[in-house]
């Protein structure tokens, strides 16, 4: 790619917020860091293109705005529709569960997946007493704070998102079935798959299944292969369908089988015991005599990193950045000469 002269770099600006540069992407927009021009406080910048095949921003921002954030949730400070795209500021947070998962050798302690289960419980409790489902729970939208915040986890993208309870009304949604798989096939419930209208129950399976994803290493769904996306969701549904929880949970604590068979057991438009689970978790925390400081993992990989480089530094090791394009997926501009630091 010829490489583009400084004269040529033009500044870009969102509102009262000056992009520097893209820092991730993802199936429906691009993610970019920006700065605010009167208070210095950097942000991430969510853009998504005019005329997308699946517009989901602006109703991602309804929903913020449904949902109130709250702790645990990403500050919205600014929305806006242009001729070529959308672009939603938002706060700036750290990396995902994803990213740690994968900076941890793809191992996580008990300790660390059990004090995560409760956070995930309550992000979801919050959530669900808003009258939403989240509809996405996997590990990259789950995000650890930066700075004061940095021992919470927070809940994002909240794209594919559904209203199942009117607040005013109390009524919930009906029960329906020939819905479209909605989510991320490895961790979507198993009557999503079968086309049923997704509520509170799938977003907490969805959890259990984070959580024994994140004890494994992996799930025995992964890897299928198929000639069509529609062929492997199927294989992956015949799978779990034939996988009981206790096979899927083998050689672990009983508290895990308890939590899927209560969630699988849940009805359509049930009110989870939110507290409950949270206890069940806390409860083997107790058991197994482990101090629930909230030192994660990361933390402790983290600091055995800076010790070995000679660097009294805090934070987690910066990622290789991506190369860098003309345009993001968003057709939003990319600036070149800005280095982008994703974590600090």
């Amino acid at each position: 790619m010829e490489k583009i002269r400084e004269s040529e770099v033009r500044e870009f600006f969102v509102g009262d917020y000056k992009v520097l540069g893209q820092f991730d992407s993802g199936s429906f927009g691009d993610i970019y860091l920006g700065i605010s021009l009167y208070t210095g406080e950097r942000v991430a910048i969510k853009v998504e293109k005019a005329g997308a095949p699946h517009p989901q921003l602006a109703y991602e921002y309804r929903v913020y705005r449904a949902v109130r954030p709250t702790l645990g949730l990403p500050q919205i400070y600014y929305f806006s529709e242009e001729d070529e795209y959308c672009a939603l500021v938002m706060e700036l947070l750290g990396p995902s569960l994803n990213y740690l998962f994968e900076f941890c050798s793809r191992c996580f302690t008990m300790k660390t997946v059990l004090m995560l289960a409760e956070e995930m419980l309550l992000r979801l409790e919050y959530v669900h007493s808003r009258g939403f489902v989240h509809r996405d729970i996997k590990p990259d939208n789950f995000l650890i704070g930066r700075d004061v915040s940095s021992k919470r986890l927070h809940l994002i993208d909240f794209g594919l998102s559904k209203k199942y309870w009117d607040p005013n009304t109390q009524v919930h949604i009906p029960y329906r079935e020939n819905c479209s798989l909605t989510g991320t096939a490895r961790f979507t419930s198993i009557s999503s798959h079968e086309g049923v209208e997704q509520s509170r129950r799938d977003d907490l399976i969805s959890v259990g299944y984070v959580l024994v994803y994140f004890l494994r290493g992996n799930l025995p769904w992964q890897g299928i292969r198929a000639s069509t996306k529609q062929q492997k969701y199927e294989r992956i549904h015949e799978m779990k369908r034939s996988i009981s929880n206790e096979v899927l949970c083998k050689g672990f604590p009983s508290e895990f089988l308890i939590y899927l068979n209560y969630c699988h057991e849940l009805g359509f438009d049930a009110d989870p015991n939110y507290n409950m689970l949270r206890k069940l978790f806390r409860q083997l925390l107790f058991k197994l005599c482990v101090v629930k400081d909230h030192i994660f993992d990361w933390e402790v990989l983290t600091i055995k990193y800076h010790r070995n480089q000679r660097n009294p530094g805090i934070g987690l090791p910066v990622p290789p950045v991506k190369p860098k394009r003309d345009r993001g997926s968003s057709g939003f501009p990319i600036i070149r000469n800005e280095k982008c630091n994703k974590w600090n």
